[in-house]
C-alpha cells in the first residue's frame, strides 16, 4: 500500500526522528568545544540543525537530558571495549599497554566526547555530573567483576577489588583529560604506563600488607 498521501511509512518516520535527534547531539557537541553546557542554550542547538526550537522538546526534556544524552553516547560505547581488553590480557605489561592503548585511541577517535567528559566531570549541571559519576561507577563494578575473575585476586575482599578497579578507571580518566591538553602523545603514554606499571606492582603485594590492631600497616612475613 502506497503512503503518497497519507505521509511517510512509521519506519521512515522514525527514522527521520532519529537522524534529528542525532543531528541535536552532534550539533550540541560542536558547541560544546568552545563553552561549558550550563552556557548553552537550545536555541543555539536548534538553529544549528536548523529546526525549530520546538522541535528540540520532542527529543530532549532540557540541555541537561541533552547533556546526559552524550554522556551515554561519550561513554556507552567503552564498556565493552574495556572489559573485553582487560579480560584477553591479563594481569601483565600486556594489559598496560592495551589499557593505554585503548584510551589514546579513543580520544584520538572522539577527542570531543573525551573533552565534553573532561570539563562536564565537574561542571556546573548537576544531572550531568551525576550520569557521568554513575558511568564511571559502572566502569569501576564491570573491571572489579573481571579481576575478581583472576588468579591475582585469590584473598582480596570484594571492596578491596572495587577500589583497585576504580583506580584503574580514575587513571583512564586522567590520562585521557592529559592526552587531551597536548599535541604529542607519547611522553603521555609512557607516564600513564609506567602509572599503571606502579598500581600492578601494589596489587600484587597488596596481601603481604597486615594491619595492627592500631590500624598502622606493616610488612607481613
Amino acid at each position: 500500500m502506497s503512503h503518497t498521501l497519507d505521509g511517510p511509512a512509521p519506519g521512515a518516520r522514525q527514522a527521520q526522528k532519529q537522524k534529528t535527534r542525532q543531528a541535536l547531539l552532534d550539533a550540541a557537541l560542536h558547541l560544546l568545544a568552545e563553552q561549558s553546557l550550563s552556557s548553552l542554550g537550545l536555541r543555539e542547538v536548534t538553529r544549528a540543525v536548523g529546526v525549530a526550537p520546538t522541535a528540540f522538546y520532542r527529543h530532549f526534556r532540557d540541555t541537561a537530558d541533552l547533556g546526559v544524552a552524550l554522556v551515554e553516547e561519550a561513554l556507552g560505547s567503552l564498556h565493552t571495549t574495556l572489559v573485553a581488553t582487560l579480560a584477553a590480557t591479563g594481569d601483565g605489561e600486556e594489559r598496560i599497554t592495551a589499557a593505554v592503548d585503548l584510551i589514546v585511541a579513543y580520544v584520538r577517535t572522539y577527542p570531543a566526547h573525551a573533552r565534553f567528559i573532561a570539563r562536564e566531570q565537574h561542571g556546573g549541571v548537576k544531572a550531568v555530573r551525576e550520569a557521568i559519576g554513575g558511568q564511571l561507577a559502572l566502569f569501576a563494578e564491570e573491571v572489579a567483576a573481571q579481576f575478581a575473575k583472576e588468579p591475582e585476586a585469590a584473598g582480596w575482599s570484594e571492596a578491596d577489588l572495587l577500589m583497585l578497579a576504580r583506580m584503574y578507571v580514575d587513571h583512564m580518566v586522567m590520562t585521557a583529560s592529559a592526552l587531551l591538553g597536548t599535541d604529542d602523545e607519547e611522553p603521555v603514554a609512557d607516564r600513564a604506563r609506567r602509572q599503571l606499571r606502579l598500581l600492578t606492582l601494589g596489587r600484587r603485594h597488596w596481601l603481604d600488607e597486615t594491619a595492627d590492631k592500631s590500624g598502622r600497616y606493616s610488612t607481613g612475613p
